[in-house]
């Protein structure tokens, strides 16, 4: 309905219950390289760029970034690809939009995995409470300004964006699979196209205008997976999700794993996702 055109990369035969995989920031449809591989032999897997990202049209204003927007996104990609349901992935501002469309359209996501994102109402009632919480998210409030955040992170030749994913502090820890130069080289190439920053930063310029939600409540089977070393999200989220979730929810934490998870230990999270997928079909089953 947007208009816009939405670039993705699928793995898996068309007509194969779809798997639907969303990024956060700043990543794109690369960041699920290592899922694209694994559940191709049973689920038509696609890997979005989301509105503003990669190759996927950006629209200028930033009122366009709003969640409202970003989620009935996910219900028209969905519909053009041909299907009605399926397995619903995010992770980081993925994970936050995947919360919200499992929320809005239930009858759209046969299960919800999360990987790194606390149910929205948990973020924003912790977040209130918690200083230490507040400072880890202090970039929301810095991306509220204009141009200069873009300016920010192109500076030194995209040093900021580089050690997001390296450092000490923030990147993929010594027991992670770590990012080659090829996948650094991926991420430079896509954020280094002229304009490429400013759509994924006005993702975050609408936080404040967020949504109310007349519910909270997910009702479908959930796996939410943390990587405790996360540096931007307290883990003690994860635990607190738990109360929103009306149905069957398994909560995984990596005592090892960064903030990013699926390319930091993809090994054991596809293997997680795996065992939620089968222990849930026959479950349904019996």
């Amino acid at each position: 309905d947007s208009g816009l055109r939405f670039h993705y990369v699928a793995a898996g035969e068309r007509g194969k219950p779809l798997m639907l995989l969303l990024h956060g920031f700043p990543e794109f449809w690369y960041s699920w390289r290592h899922q694209l591989r694994e559940f191709k032999s049973e689920y038509r897997v696609v890997a979005l760029d989301l509105r503003g990202y990669g190759e996927t049209d950006a629209p200028s204003h930033k009122e366009n970034y709003k969640l409202d927007c970003l989620i009935t996104d996910i219900k028209d990609i969905l519909e053009s690809l041909g299907y009605n349901k399926c397995v619903l992935i995010g992770h980081d501002w993925g994970g936050m939009i995947a919360w919200l469309v499992a929320i809005c359209y239930p009858e759209m996501v046969t299960k919800l995995i999360v990987i790194n994102f606390p149910h929205p109402s948990v973020f924003t009632e912790y977040i209130l409470r918690h200083p230490s919480q507040l400072i880890k998210s202090g970039y929301y409030f810095f991306f509220q300004m204009p141009w200069f955040p873009e300016f920010m992170f192109t500076v030194n030749d995209f040093k900021v964006l580089k050690s997001l994913f390296t450092s000490q502090a923030t990147g993929i820890g010594r027991k992670g699979c770590r990012l080659t130069a090829e996948d650094i080289e991926s991420y430079l190439y896509v954020f280094s196209q002229p304009g490429a920053l400013t759509g994924p930063i006005n993702h975050y310029r609408n936080i404040f205008s967020c949504l109310p939600l007349q519910h909270h409540e997910v009702v479908m089977p959930t796996l939410l997976l943390w990587g405790e070393r996360d540096a931007f999200m307290e883990v003690e989220m994860a635990e607190i999700t738990r109360i929103y979730v009306k149905n069957h929810f398994r909560l995984t934490i990596l005592s090892e794993a960064s903030h990013w998870l699926q390319q930091d230990q993809p090994d054991i999270v596809n293997k997680l996702i795996w065992t939620f997928l089968k222990e849930e079909t026959t479950r349904k089953r019996e």
